[in-house]
């Protein structure tokens, strides 16, 4: 290339990077993956250091000398004390061998002791204490200062408010000091709201990082709240007084441990570039049991005073580097493009493949997002496409081998109309997505009942999926008002011997007319309201004809959430729900035909503290009640119920066949109790902790 044209490559590889740290860091959308994105900057960094003079003439401000920018609208920024850097990174063994071979020269030691740790793929943050008490968390930001995210990190349960008092490594006890770390969803939370998501036929989040990112990111912590965010926290930022540091970065991570904050699970100690390579090699084969997603190791040399003297570039430290796992990725025949539509009418592609092992697993199926990814990827019916699991756990396709497309492979035309109902398909304003606006779409209508009618919602034993699917087949169910019209004459006909299940049916129709006030909130499918936000209206609104002419000074006043837990989007989601005429009118019909669900009972102030901060771990199967059942008591009590034992949880109430939550239980000491200490505890007396 001559140097116009290196000039121009420059340019268009520094506008590239850019719009990728835009999507990746400010909306936690990324369009390319990580090995993309690292071979864009490669080509950027090898360019500029071959061709200076035409770097400096491209432009005065270069993607690879600063890190990039999480910034975004509506937070207050903080300047940090220490600059927050990012890592220079490598997918090369090779590399991370010349690393070491740098620092030895640099520092002069032929010697070094490294520490190798598990690199997490989550949100940089910096917390900060000040004489042991919590006062800040800051995003990294651009490196010098930061989005103050305070509020909401203060919803994860396992960031401690105040340090414990214990055995400092320091010289002195600091008064102030900088912990780094990151901010991440557990693959079992990530899970938990894909298959929510499944279950509407509304598009997967495509993984855990992304996420976190964005939901740290939201401006009302009563939202952030709804999705259960953890951290880790291994850095050392700025200390007060200075200098005051442990000797070596594992005894920092042993300090943090001791002050009783969440912190890396597992490191190694070597002495030699081959020990690095073992440890990380070992990482590999364990890293698929971590409850977070790892991306890679982070090698970082052991001697904090030898770090200080190695020191930095103008973006990351030189005593530190990161290794990248490589994704695993499959190629295989893009059989077809197939299209779901969602309980709200969203347009979902899904890659029909032919069978491919990946990952531990044989894929079939994957996500292709949308629309505008399918035309910025030219995905084909027909082509071979590379597929890789999003965060070690969703399928996705993420290229095609142009180089075995067949003439007969043509770009794929999104429909203009629901492919179920042939209704003109809406892109609505700020959306990406497409929708079928048609409510008797009778995919939405099958969506929208079985939502109501499930477990989660007002329950009605006898109208599962292949049930729903043949009375709204009939014409007999075309809203979920018509579940209570259905007539007995019409449901004989189905079949022979049909009759005790016709009446059994009908039973739990009437029944479910009774069900729990937040039940029958929870399946009407308001958008963001979901079971733990509908018990919080449930409960404050009393009905559901309150609830449905409330106003947006019964959920915000003064710019304060008025009920715990519902912030302004869901607010306004519910607002904008009763808005709509035809909402209004299911709610009257469902009424008229004598659905009157059941309020929650008054919470006593005795009745709410007795379990006040109190968090359960149930596990096994009860003796006379159901999982759900003691959920319910516990909520009441003023207590929570989580998914995962951790050193937080108060008590695992465990039942028979308990499984691996018991054990784990055991190993960490947490209480364990039975069904009849539970009912005891109830009734106002203490645990009995060896009860099981």
């Amino acid at each position: 290339m001559n140097p116009d044209e290196i000039r121009a490559r420059i340019k268009k590889l520094r506008a590239d990077i850019a719009h990728h740290d835009e999507l990746y860091y400010r909306k936690a959308e990324p369009e390319i993956s990580d090995v993309e994105y690292d071979r864009l900057k490669k080509s950027l960094t090898e360019l500029e250091d071959a061709h200076p003079d035409c770097a400096q003439d491209a432009s005065a401000d270069s993607p690879t000398e600063r890190v990039g920018d999480d910034r975004t609208e509506g937070f207050a920024t903080y300047t940090h004390r220490e600059r927050m850097m990012s890592l220079d990174n490598t997918y090369s063994e090779t590399e991370l061998r010349e690393f070491c071979a740098r620092l030895e020269k640099l520092l002069g030691r032929e010697e070094l002791t490294y520490v190798v740790e598990p690199k997490i793929d989550g949100l940089a943050v910096s917390v900060t204490y000040e004489h042991g008490k919590l006062v800040r968390a800051v995003t990294r930001g651009n490196g010098v200062e930061g989005d103050d995210i305070t509020a909401n990190a203060l919803t994860i349960k396992t960031l401690p408010r105040t340090l414990k008092k214990g055995d400092d490594l320091f010289s002195q006890s600091p008064d102030l000091i900088e912990i780094r770390g990151e901010i991440f969803m557990t693959t079992a939370e990530f899970q938990r709201i894909n298959k929510l998501r499944e279950e509407a036929a509304e598009p997967l989040y495509a993984n855990p990082r992304n996420l976190a990112a964005g939901t740290i990111k939201q401006l009302d912590p009563r939202e952030v709240a709804q999705r259960k965010l953890e951290i880790v926290l291994y850095g050392l930022g700025a200390c007060e007084p200075a200098p005051a540091l442990p000797p070596t970065q594992h005894d920092w991570h042993e300090q943090v441990r001791a002050w009783g904050l969440p912190t890396l699970e597992k490191y190694w100690v070597v002495k030699s570039a081959d020990e690095i390579c073992d440890a990380i090699r070992e990482l590999d084969k364990m890293r698929e049991k971590f409850a977070y997603a790892t991306d890679g190791a982070v090698v970082k040399l052991d001697s904090i005073p030898l770090q200080r003297e190695a020191g930095a570039t103008s973006k990351a430290p030189r005593w530190a580097m990161a290794y990248k796992f490589a994704p695993e990725r499959a190629e295989t025949r893009l059989n077809a493009i197939t299209i779901q539509v969602g309980r709200t009418g969203v347009l979902t592609p899904v890659a029909e493949l032919e069978p491919v092992h990946l990952a531990g697993s044989t894929v079939q199926r994957a996500t292709l997002h949308n629309r505008d990814e399918i035309a910025r990827k030219d995905i084909r019916v027909g082509d071979f496409v590379y597929v890789e699991k999003a965060g070690e756990i969703i399928p996705a396709v993420v290229g095609v081998n142009t180089a075995k497309r067949a003439p007969e492979c043509v770009p794929f035309v999104y429909p203009e109309k629901c492919p179920v109902c042939e209704t003109p398909v809406v892109q609505l304003e700020g959306e990406v997505a497409l929708r079928c606006p048609n409510r008797e779409c009778p995919v939405q209508v099958r969506r929208r009942v079985r939502h109501f009618a499930s477990k989660a919602c007002v329950d009605i034993d006898g109208l599962g999926e292949a049930m729903v699917d043949t009375v709204v087949e009939k014409g007999w169910v075309r809203s979920v008002a018509d579940i209570y019209r259905l007539r007995r004459d019409d449901l004989m006909t189905l079949g022979k011997s049909v009759e005790k299940s016709t009446d059994n049916l009908l039973a739990a129709i009437e029944t479910s007319k009774r069900a729990d006030l937040w039940r029958f909130i929870h399946g009407l499918g308001i958008t963001h309201i979901g079971a733990s936000a509908s018990k919080d209206l449930a409960q404050n609104f009393r009905s559901i004809d309150a609830l449905a002419k409330s106003k947006y000074e019964d959920f915000i006043l003064e710019k304060k959430t008025v009920i715990e837990g519902i912030g302004e989007t869901m607010a306004l989601a519910i607002i904008e729900y009763f808005n709509e005429p035809q909402n209004r009118m299911l709610v009257g019909e469902l009424l008229a035909l004598g659905v009157n669900p059941t309020p929650p009972p008054e919470r006593s102030a005795a009745t709410s503290a007795l379990f006040a901060g109190k968090t359960f771990v149930l596990t096994g199967t009860l003796p006379t009640m159901t999982r759900e059942q003691a959920t319910e008591k516990i909520e009441a009590a003023g207590g929570k119920v989580s998914g995962s034992v951790s050193k937080k949880t108060s008590y695992v109430l465990a039942g028979a066949e308990a499984g691996s939550k018991l054990a784990k239980a055991e190993s960490l000491g947490v209480p364990v109790i039975d069904e009849a200490e539970f009912v005891r505890m109830l009734d106002g007396g203490g645990a009995d902790t060896q009860a099981v």
